[in-house]
């Protein structure tokens, strides 16, 4: 019963070649021809990079649940496949403990509000020339956003429907702003997924933007793994991809909150990136500038150097970051 690795993930969206496109031009995604997609009504493209894959999917008639997804919550994840030992035993597991079948023929129940888990079988991905210049590795993580006073509920979905652990928590308090979050994480370490609530008891922030634009749970942004994140970044800048900035007076604490870093700090300077440290280790990171057109969508690059966290000391520096990106859009 065993969930292994996230197989793939399914993105619907208005326009599937148009959005795979923007992948390929900036990211570096690779169509992958050896994956059909015969489903009736469906524009279907597949994507590949390391052990990333991604199924993107439009509709040809408003009436498809395609279709009706991206009308309520506009582009984005809508389903999360799991790669497992028995896919059967794990939808049967999932059911036990409340999960919702949606169609058990594909092995699909409801997870997060319309996000939906997928278990399928866990087979190597077909053998394939190495791309020297693939800069992505595989999805580190799937940040998810509840409702406020789901986020105890959806832990413990997790840990009695998939088996997970709970490896994280923490509270982050940013002005009159405030969020909970826990970080859940599959057996084999390759799934993770971060559950985050807002605190209605503050001020209205982002989390609650969120699921107010996109009516309701949904995954906030993907986090995409690079062995080498400076060149990554400036590849997919130099192909038109926008990243968040940082206010230079950051880099001027890290030497006396770090000590040294791996990347060296003009780099980091250079480049907007992030970084943290855990007991394993450094990790960097840096978030795209949404281009969906609810802000509900972004993702994520993360180095990871050792470390096994997820960048706690960060999460303040990246909400100043989206603040900033929101009142820019807003003029």
């Amino acid at each position: 019963m065993t969930i292994h690795t996230i197989s793939h993930i399914e993105y619907h969206c208005a326009d599937a070649a148009q959005s795979a496109a923007d992948l390929v031009t900036g990211f570096g995604f690779a169509p992958d021809a050896r994956q059909p997609d015969r489903r009736p009504g469906v524009h279907a493209v597949h994507l590949h990079q390391g052990a990333i894959r991604l199924r993107l999917s439009s509709a040809d008639a408003a009436d498809h649940p395609v279709a009706r997804f991206v009308e309520q919550h506009g582009d984005g994840v809508a389903v999360i496949a799991l790669g497992c030992a028995d896919p059967e035993a794990s939808l049967e597991r999932a059911v036990r403990h409340g999960g919702r079948v949606l169609d058990r023929d594909g092995g699909l129940v409801a997870g997060f509000g319309d996000v939906a888990l997928r278990f399928v079988a866990d087979v190597p991905a077909p053998a394939e020339a190495p791309r020297p210049e693939a800069l992505l590795d595989l999805l580190d993580h799937a940040a998810i956003c509840v409702p406020a006073g789901e986020l105890a509920a959806a832990v413990r979905f997790c840990e009695a429907a998939l088996g997970f652990h709970r490896i994280f928590g923490e509270r982050v308090e940013i002005g009159a702003q405030a969020m909970d979050s826990s970080v859940v994480q599959s057996a084999s370490g390759a799934v993770t997924f971060t559950l985050i609530e807002p605190d209605t008891d503050r001020q209205p922030g982002q989390i609650d933007a969120f699921l107010d634009a996109h009516q309701g749970p949904g995954v906030q942004h993907l986090a995409f793994r690079t062995h080498d994140i400076a060149a990554a970044l400036r590849r997919f800048r130099a192909d038109g991809v926008e990243f968040l900035t940082t206010p230079s007076a950051y880099y001027d604490g890290l030497a006396e909150r770090l000590g040294g870093t791996a990347i060296p700090v003009p780099v980091l300077r250079e480049l907007d990136v992030l970084v943290d440290q855990d007991h394993g280790g450094q990790l960097f990171q840096i978030f795209t500038r949404s281009v969906h057109s609810r802000r509900t969508f972004f993702l994520e690059l993360i180095e990871r150097q050792g470390a096994g966290t997820f960048g706690t000391a960060n999460i303040k520096a990246l909400y100043e970051a989206v603040e900033r990106q929101n009142a820019t859009a807003s003029l």
